[in-house]
């Protein structure tokens, strides 16, 4: 693969950054994708893509930037390094299978679960915690709509539905967040990662995450415009969703993983490599986070 990027009419190398159409993702992106702060050499431009088609796409090594679930990660790992920033991680809360009210967990599990993919960190999560359950593989925006409906018993919601879903008198089964905060010291379920491209060399990796980091950190500090920005991408939720949502998953672990946030990326897939979801010729032990100290 050509490492050489393209460049603009400046002479600034061309960075493509996929991420999924969130609003947490979009707040990230905003002041990098928007030239909000000067990034001297670089123009970053932003492709939004469902978290399913990225890590699809990653594996192709199409992008050089991308959100990817940390579920596909090990997958793309030759290829890509991950940022130790741009974290979504579960700090008490994160996917939940959900349902009409009145239906139990064994009629859940006993029937077909809809859930937003198969490399998605969510479905990784429902795996350990409910075992070989038969599921369907439903765009995440639909998931809620389908159980509605009756398609569904249940079913395996993220991103913003897991606030909206009491819009619709729906009931929590389990919410793997706290699920996983209770099997580990208390650890936030990681759910979604920044990678970078090996390609491009470590100085380019290194100034595309210092860019990253410094455009999330502009938008906790100025936050009206990125959250305003970052509506467009909220599917109709209101100023007070979209700022909660946000809230949830751009914090000081979206700057920083931290030491317990890495250690918690490390047991979830190792966990998954156990049950067979993940190879186990992976090393957990040998991950780098690019940006990270003493990484």
């Amino acid at each position: 693969m050509d490492n050489k990027l393209p460049r603009d009419e400046e002479g600034n190398m061309i960075v493509r950054i996929g991420h999924s159409p969130d609003p947490d993702d979009a707040f990230m992106f905003h002041a990098m994708t928007t030239g909000a702060f000067p990034t001297p050499g670089y123009n970053f431009v932003h492709e939004l893509q469902d978290i399913e088609t990225l890590n699809h796409r990653a594996m192709n090594q199409d992008l050089e930037v991308s959100a990817v679930s940390i579920h596909a990660y090990p997958e793309i790992a030759e290829h890509y390094a991950l940022m130790n920033c741009g974290a979504s991680m579960g700090e008490g809360y994160g996917p939940m299978v959900v349902c009409h009210a009145g239906v139990t967990e064994e009629e859940a599990r006993s029937n077909i679960i809809a859930v937003p993919g198969m490399k998605t960190s969510a479905y990784l999560g429902l795996r350990l915690a409910w075992g070989d359950v038969e599921v369907a593989v439903v765009p995440f925006d639909e998931i809620i709509p389908r159980i509605l409906d009756g398609t569904y018993v249940s079913g395996l919601i993220i991103h913003e539905g897991q606030l909206t879903y009491v819009d619709h008198d729906l009931d929590v089964l389990i919410d793997l967040g706290k699920w996983w905060n209770g099997r580990t010291d208390n650890w936030p379920m990681p759910l979604g990662g920044n990678v970078v491209r090996r390609d491009l060399g470590q100085k380019i990796m290194e100034d595309i995450t210092m860019y990253t980091k410094m455009s999330i950190e502009f938008a906790i500090k100025s936050p009206d415009e990125a959250l305003e920005f970052a509506k467009a991408w909220g599917r109709g939720i209101d100023d007070d969703t979209n700022r909660e949502f946000v809230g949830m998953y751009v914090n000081d672990r979206t700057i920083d993983y931290k030491d317990e946030g890495r250690a918690s990326i490390r047991q979830f897939i190792k966990e998954g490599q156990d049950l067979g979801l993940i190879s186990k010729e992976f090393n957990t032990h040998a991950m780098q986070f690019i940006g990270a100290p003493n990484s």
